[in-house]
C-alpha cells in the first residue's frame, strides 16, 4: 500500500483517541469525537491540507464513503451526519444500513423497469426494497492512499428488474483540496475570516460483462448522496435554469412537500431542511445546473456542492412504479428527513444528490461522474460575498425566505 505517511497518521491518531481521558474533550459535533468514533469500527484513512487545519475521513471498508470532514483541526465542527446505532447491528439490516456519510456512493435506479433496488416481478414496495450489497454493507478494496488523496475499487454483479445481469466495477478517487485551489475552483476570495475545507470525487463505473447496456436491457447510474447534519436555521438552495421549460420541480417523491417549506423564483430554489418533515425534490436534467448548497444560520455554515451535469443525456427514473418512462428522471435531488407515519425517524438529516447519466455502456467501456464538497464557516459577512458569487443569493434571502 501506497502512502505511509497516512498509516503513520492514522496509528497516531489511533493512540491518541484510545486514552478515555481524552474523551470529556471530545465534545459531540466535533471532528474528533467522530473519528475517535470511527476509529473503533475502522481503519479510517485520514486526508488533511497542508495547514493540517482541513480533514476528511474516508473508509474503504464502509463503501468508500466520506464519513465527515472539518475546516478546523481536531476540535472543529464535524460536517458529516453519521447514524452511531448502525454500528452496533449484530446482523446487516436487509433493506438499507444507514451508517451516514457525508458523501456516500449508491447505484441508481431505485425504482422503475430497471430497478437495482427489487427482484424481477416483485412488487415495488418496502418489504421488497434491498439496497444493491456491494454500496451498503460489503467492504471496498484500498487501492492507493497518500496524505492528500485515496482510490478504492470494487467489483459487483447485480440483476435489475427487468433480469439483467449486470458485471460492474466501481472506482472512487477522493482527494482534499487546498484552500487555494477550492477558492480558485469557486471563483472567490474569502480573505482570513472564513474557514474552509473541500475535497473532490471521481466516480467511475464500468461494465465488465459481454453485453452492451442499452434502453432495452436497462442501465445503471452512478448517485452521489452527501448527508448532513440539520439545524432549525438550515435551508437548501437549488439554482436551476429559469429560462428552460417545463416543471422547475418533482416535489411529491414522498408526497408533495408542504408549501411553507420550499420556494422557487428566478432561477433559486429553496428547500427548510430542518430535519423536521419528510420530503424529496428533483430537477429534471433540461433545468439543473452544477451546483447545490445550503445555509446551517445555527452554526453558520455554508456548504457547496458541485458535479457534473449534461443536460442533453437520459437520467434515470427512480420513481417506485413500473410504468413511468425509465429515462425521464432528475439529474438534482434534495432532500429533508422527518417522522415516517408510526413516528420512528432514521435521522434526523438532510441531503443534496447528484446522479449521473444512464450508463449505455459496451463491453469495456466506462463512464465517470465528479462531484466536489465545499464547507466554510467564519464572518457572515464573509460568507455572504461567498454565496453571492457561487449560488447567486445572499444569506438574507436564504434565511428569510422560509421562516
Amino acid at each position: 500500500m501506497k502512502g505511509g505517511k497516512v498509516l503513520v497518521f492514522v496509528l497516531t491518531i489511533v493512540a491518541l483517541t484510545s486514552c478515555k481521558e481524552m474523551m470529556p474533550k471530545a465534545p459531540k459535533g466535533s471532528f474528533i469525537f467522530d473519528l475517535n468514533f470511527l476509529l473503533h469500527h475502522d481503519s479510517i484513512v485520514i486526508l488533511k491540507t497542508n495547514n493540517g487545519l482541513g480533514m476528511v475521513a474516508v473508509s474503504p471498508k464502509y463503501q468508500a464513503k466520506v464519513f465527515t470532514s472539518t475546516a478546523d483541526g481536531f476540535d472543529g465542527k464535524s460536517f458529516g451526519w453519521i447514524k452511531y446505532e448502525t454500528f452496533d447491528l449484530k446482523q446487516p439490516d436487509p433493506h438499507m444500513n444507514a451508517f451516514g456519510g457525508e458523501d456516500r456512493l449508491w447505484l441508481g435506479p431505485e425504482g422503475g423497469r430497471f430497478s437495482l433496488f427489487f427482484k424481477p416481478g416483485t412488487k415495488m414496495e418496502f418489504d421488497n426494497w434491498h439496497t444493491p450489497s456491494a454500496v451498503d454493507n460489503e467492504s471496498w478494496q484500498l487501492v492507493s492512499s497518500s496524505d492528500s488523496r485515496v482510490s478504492m475499487s470494487k467489483t459487483t454483479r447485480i440483476q435489475n428488474y427487468a433480469g439483467t445481469q449486470l458485471d460492474i466495477k466501481l472506482e472512487r478517487d477522493i482527494e482534499i483540496l487546498e484552500p487555494e485551489v477550492v477558492n480558485q475552483l469557486l471563483g472567490i476570495s474569502p480573505g482570513d475570516m472564513v474557514k474552509s475545507v473541500g475535497f473532490a470525487t471521481v466516480n467511475t463505473i464500468t461494465n465488465t460483462g459481454n453485453k452492451a447496456w442499452d434502453e432495452t436491457t436497462g442501465a445503471p447510474c452512478l448517485w452521489n448522496l452527501d448527508m448532513f447534519t440539520p439545524s432549525p436555521k438550515t435551508v437548501i438552495v437549488v439554482p436551476y435554469v429559469d429560462s428552460a421549460t417545463g416543471k422547475v420541480a418533482t416535489t411529491n417523491y414522498f408526497g408533495e412537500i408542504a408549501k411553507e417549506r420550499i420556494t422557487y423564483n428566478k432561477g433559486i430554489l429553496l428547500f427548510k431542511a430542518d430535519g423536521k418533515s419528510r420530503g424529496k425534490l428533483g430537477i429534471p436534467p433540461n433545468r439543473a445546473k452544477n451546483m447545490a448548497g445550503s445555509y446551517d444560520g445555527s452554526n453558520r455554515v455554508l456548504t457547496i456542492t458541485v458535479f457534473d451535469i449534461d443536460s442533453s443525456a437520459k437520467y434515470l427514473n427512480q420513481e417506485w412504479k413500473t410504468d413511468v418512462a425509465p429515462f425521464s428522471g432528475d439529474a438534482v435531488n434534495a432532500y429533508n428527513d422527518g417522522p415516517l407515519a408510526g413516528g420512528k425517524q432514521m435521522g434526523p438529516f438532510y441531503e443534496i444528490e447528484s446522479v449521473s447519466p444512464a450508463a449505455f455502456l459496451k463491453p469495456g467501456q466506462k463512464l465517470t461522474h465528479k462531484h466536489s464538497v465545499f464547507h466554510f464557516t467564519g464572518d457572515k459577512k464573509a460568507l455572504n460575498t461567498i454565496a453571492l458569487k457561487t449560488l447567486g443569493v445572499s444569506i438574507k434571502d436564504i434565511t428569510s425566505a422560509l421562516k
